[in-house]
């Protein structure tokens, strides 16, 4: 009988990245078990008769090298075909910000160099996200509030909140108190459906980072002048590489690579029991497209999925007081409301990657353009390619919409806030995404250091990922986790403290 090998739970970023470096490591016996009919899992591309959705929006910029490397690995990076987009093009390649051009845009299996750019909409005007202190924002903002918002954030930074309990401190002791409740306090409370003030400062320190005022209008002033260089905030970065085709098309080349050198991957198989006995990880159980059932030995477990569903997968495994941890840790879900429009239904010119919605009166929290992120998102070029993001809760009110009241309620509040002006879009469609975002939040998250130990206790079982870890992490730190993890599996030195670690340190994912 032959030996246990290594299985990875889900077919996402962290997941494949993990499967694939186990491989480069030596170690073949490798299966990837993923619940969808798509790798990428919330990286994956959907397509919508032509049209392509980018689920939450997926930047491929990473401050690690290594991930750079590896993302143009598996898809070259392409140069601009036409003098035009060139020119257009804000391309920090020189700088070193991205690597150089070694394709061409007409190419199938391409990163796309794409120009960042996000702005909140706020009192029907624009203003940059981040932020900026430039004469712009000053002059839509008016006197009487920048003079207030810079006493205080002056008051917040000779009298910051000690110590930082929740989110709420670490906004206000960055940017005052005026300005958070400005430009973040509902946006924020919007996205987790609490207040502030019962969210973790862990948060802001994974999410916002040492983003600060100063910072932002240093940069500000040094491209003023003329300065060039690296942005030292990965917020700040103005250009980052795309599929050409959308996050899915990546994680769809990984996935190829995977298969074709020797790696097993189950699709639309789902996990529904683990086999954790004698302090290890002994087997999966899972269930395929068929609804048959298979159980299937491991040597070492990679876990992706939600904490809550693997403690619930392994209930005999844990004492009570883990499995009531596990139980109640909060999530928040995600639905995108895609609608298209011609664009002459759109007043102004959006040339935004994502808008950040600050009206009063709206559910949407955010609105990406997918004509940014990639024009090949979108069949027809003469119509524009809306994606809105409505941030709740499994089973409340937004979420128990059916799909036609959610398509009205998405056309009815572009109307409302004077982004779209037409009748009806030409097309929708709806996508929800459960736990899309683990919680900052509650009494679960307050223990969850005694879930992790638990977890961490059994030797041979990994946990990588955002909801594999409960950690917002982008798609390039949960690569970062999952390399960390395939690197103590094929040496056998296993720390697992140092896969925790990663996004953790502010100096090492924000500058160089």
């Amino acid at each position: 009988m032959s030996q246990p090998g290594v299985v990875i739970i889900g077919g996402g970023p962290a997941g494949l990245t993990a499967a694939l470096e186990l491989q480069r490591a030596g170690i073949h016996d490798v299966t990837v078990i993923e619940a969808d009919s798509q790798v990428g899992g919330i990286s994956r591309t959907v397509a919508h008769h032509g049209n392509r959705i980018d689920i939450g929006g997926h930047r491929f910029f990473s401050k690690s090298d290594w991930v750079m490397d590896w993302w143009r690995g598996l898809l070259p990076v392409a140069a601009p075909e036409s003098p035009e987009a060139a020119r257009e093009l804000r391309y920090q390649g020189a700088a070193g910000a991205l690597p150089p051009a070694t394709a061409r845009e007409s190419d199938e299996d391409v990163l796309l160099v794409r120009n960042r750019l996000s702005r909140i909409y706020y009192n029907k005007r624009f203003f940059d996200y981040p932020l900026k202190l430039n004469l712009d924002s000053m002059l839509k903002l008016g006197p009487w509030k920048v003079a207030t918002f810079g006493l205080s954030y002056v008051w917040a930074h000779l009298n910051p909140v000690k110590p930082e309990r929740s989110l709420e401190d670490f906004m206000v002791n960055r940017f005052g108190r005026r300005l958070y409740r400005q430009f973040f306090k509902e946006y924020t409370e919007k996205v987790w459906g609490v207040p502030c003030g019962e969210i973790s400062a862990a948060w802001g320190a994974q999410r916002i980072k040492s983003l600060s005022i100063t910072k932002a209008l240093a940069h500000a002033v040094r491209k003023a002048l003329g300065g060039g260089g690296k942005a030292e905030q990965t917020s700040l970065i103005e250009s980052f590489l795309y599929p050409k085709y959308g996050p899915g098309q990546m994680w769809e080349a990984a996935a190829r690579r995977f298969v074709e050198q020797g790696g097993t991957l189950l699709m639309r198989s789902r996990v529904d029991g683990i086999d954790i006995t004698g302090g290890r990880a002994r087997a999966v159980r899972y269930r395929d497209a068929d609804g048959a059932s298979h159980e299937l030995p491991c040597s070492h477990l990679l876990s992706t999925m939600p904490i809550q569903e693997l403690v619930q997968s392994s209930a005999d495994a844990w004492p009570a007081g883990v499995r009531d941890i596990a139980a109640r840790l909060s999530y928040r879900d995600f639905i995108t409301v895609g609608l298209l429009y011609p664009r002459a239904a759109i007043p102004r010119k959006l040339d935004d990657n994502w808008i950040y919605i600050q009206e009063p009166g709206v559910n949407v929290g955010r609105v990406q353009v997918f004509n940014n992120w990639s024009p090949h998102l979108v069949a027809d070029p003469g119509t524009l390619w809306l994606g809105l993001e409505f941030f709740c809760r499994e089973g409340d009110a937004l979420w128990a919409m059916d799909d036609e009241a959610l398509k009205a309620l998405g056309h009815r509040e572009m109307v409302q806030i004077g982004l779209v002006d037409a009748d009806a879009p030409r097309d929708a469609v709806v996508l929800r995404v459960p736990k899309a975002y683990p919680g900052y939040f509650g009494e679960a998250y307050e223990r969850f250091d005694e879930l992790r130990a638990a977890l961490d206790a059994v030797p041979n079982l990994f946990l990588i990922g955002r909801n594999g870890m409960h950690r917002y992490n982008n798609q390039d730190h949960s690569m970062l986790t999952a390399r960390e993890a395939a690197r103590q599996i094929a040496t056998g030195q296993v720390d697992k403290a140092a896969i925790w670690a990663i996004n953790v340190d502010d100096e090492y994912h924000e500058e160089k």
